[in-house]
């Protein structure tokens, strides 16, 4: 589905180096997050389980407590210096569990999940098919997936401009909207609801803007970027190329945020896996299942 990998280790130091000041760039997460919890109103009863997978700082784990305060909460990042920080938003009064994990490899037994939620950490997953498949695994039958995503018009002047200076990538790629819905129905979930919306925000410079995609974490971590140092040359050609975007004095980023929500499967609902479909049943289940040999 994608011609592109992150290497994962890189996410995580790059999110670990970003934990300290995560929070005093995160006005875009934060506007996100709150249509995400607006949205929860599609599921009306009490979870039992809550998981905010690439939970961050916690502000959104403290979000889902407080709106439910009987829910077991657990904040899930891949960086465990950002669930340090998350303990600032865990109060003894709503406390949340944080537990250091990969989105790919939840640490949650099977249909456990009430509710998964996660605010702009899938676009790091490129392996769509394992991210949903891990999603399916975890979420109760009727269960609520929902997420945001950035989807690839996001930076593109950056993208443009740093094009317009040397041949390497420089900047993350994200995955379009229609794979994403099309990998939620291979592994099982039901009945997706995709939106996209596109929100652009502004800077003084595109220093400016840099700076912040470091604050965030949001460094590129493609595995096939251009290791070591950008040439002063190259980097010029690329603020030169950004300054000509400049209007009314500012110089515009555009973010494009995907929205989603989905259902969990039925319990041995098939899944598609390569050009076969699987199907899976509890082994009591499947012993309920098998027929008596009346000749026995």
């Amino acid at each position: 589905m994608s011609d592109f990998h992150f290497d994962r280790r890189q996410v995580r130091r790059n999110f670990g180096r970003a934990a300290g000041t995560y929070e005093k760039h995160d006005a875009l997460q934060r506007e996100v997050q709150s249509t995400l919890i607006e949205r929860l109103e599609v599921f009306p009863q009490v979870p039992e389980v809550v998981l905010d997978v690439g939970a961050g700082t916690g502000r959104g784990s403290a979000a889902l407590k407080k709106k439910y305060p009987k829910a077991q909460v657990i904040a899930v990042d891949l960086a465990l210096p950002m669930l340090k920080e998350a303990k600032q938003h865990a109060g003894w009064l709503k406390p949340f569990a944080r537990v250091q994990a990969d989105a790919y490899t939840l640490p949650v037994p099977d249909h456990s999940v009430d509710v998964l939620f996660s605010n702009l950490c899938f676009q790091w997953c490129e392996d769509l098919s394992r991210l949903f498949a891990e999603c399916a695994r975890v979420l109760k039958p009727g269960g609520l997936l929902t997420f945001s995503t950035f989807g690839p018009d996001t930076l593109h002047e950056l993208r443009a401009a740093w094009a317009s200076a040397d041949q390497h990538a420089h900047v993350a790629r994200f995955l379009d909207m229609h794979d994403v819905g099309d990998a939620m129905l291979a592994q099982g979930l039901k009945d997706p609801v995709l939106f996209a919306e596109r929100y652009t925000l502004t800077y003084p410079t595109p220093r400016a803007l840099l700076d912040e995609l470091r604050g965030l974490g949001a460094n590129n971590a493609d595995a096939g970027r251009l290791r070591g140092l950008t040439g002063k040359q190259h980097y010029k050609r690329m603020l030169d190329a950004y300054e000509a975007l400049r209007s009314e004095g500012t110089i515009p980023s555009t973010w494009e945020v995907v929205t989603a929500h989905a259902w969990g499967p039925p319990e041995g609902q098939s899944r598609r896996e390569g050009d076969g479909e699987i199907a899976s049943f509890s082994i009591d289940k499947l012993r309920g299942s098998r027929r008596k040999n009346p000749f026995t």
